[in-house]
């Protein structure tokens, strides 16, 4: 699933007539260079969400090659957020079978093949891809790798699971690709419906630490990521992106 509904206030004035996704960085869309890559890792059915100048992405996809077999995800009635967002694609797509997310504003090297791999070999509910990159927030995770709270640094403000010991986690960058499996899709349905909301972030679902669910990460010490939502970030993606997959 690529996440493209977001409005990309961060973008404008570009994003005041155009959507986040189809932001040029070498001359190339981002949601052409992350749906190649996801291609050429292996993965052939493909989803993107859509609501902020819907109907440019579904014509862009219509008319490029790259849009062949990819299915839309209509949020055009109201966004739901991250969370809502994945709900409602997996009834798109199937809820039967893992689902990778990857943010349409991301450049990275990711091996995407091997983190589904590693998500499939572990038995994994949900798996997070994290490095030592700089960020303001950083989730925190046991000596097995399970989540265990959030660290915004800004602040110095912590979300952790109620059995958690602080100076035992290590802290890590998230790259804003994860994986979700059935049983996460059935907690998050179950989550959405208890807190009475169609609409959230996924991030709070995961600080909820719902019981039962596997979520672990794959740490990848060489990860090379350049998230382009910020204008100093874009302009450095334009110099940098033939350096990416």
């Amino acid at each position: 699933m690529i996440l493209a509904a977001g409005l990309g206030t961060r973008l404008r004035p570009w994003t005041l007539e155009h959507p986040k996704a189809l932001v040029p960085v070498g001359g190339v869309p981002m949601l052409e260079r992350v749906a190649r890559h996801l291609r050429r890792c292996g993965f052939r059915k493909i989803v993107v969400n859509v609501h902020h100048f819907a109907e440019q992405i579904e014509e862009f996809l219509s008319a490029h090659e790259v849009g062949e077999g990819i299915l839309i995800s209509d949020e055009s009635r109201h966004l739901l957020d991250t969370g809502g967002g994945i709900l409602q694609a997996a009834n798109v797509v199937g809820k039967d079978m893992p689902l990778l997310i990857h943010n349409v504003d991301i450049l990275s090297n990711a091996s995407l093949a091997a983190l589904a791999d590693a998500h499939m070999a572990e038995g994994n509910d949900i798996t997070l891809l994290t490095s030592g990159r700089e960020s303001s927030r950083k989730l925190m995770f046991d000596a097995q790798g399970g989540l265990q709270g959030w660290h915004d640094l800004k602040s110095d403000r912590y979300r952790m699971a109620a059995d958690a010991d602080r100076d035992a986690l290590t802290e890590e960058g998230f790259s804003g690709i994860y994986i979700v499996g059935p049983a996460a899709i059935s907690a998050l349905e179950r989550y959405a419906e208890e807190n009475g909301v169609e609409a959230f972030p996924i991030m709070d679902f995961l600080l909820s630490f719902p019981a039962g669910l596997k979520v672990r990460r794959v740490y990848e010490p060489n990860l090379e990521l350049i998230d382009i939502g910020k204008p100093e970030t874009l302009a450095r993606a334009q110099e940098l992106c033939d350096c990416f997959s």
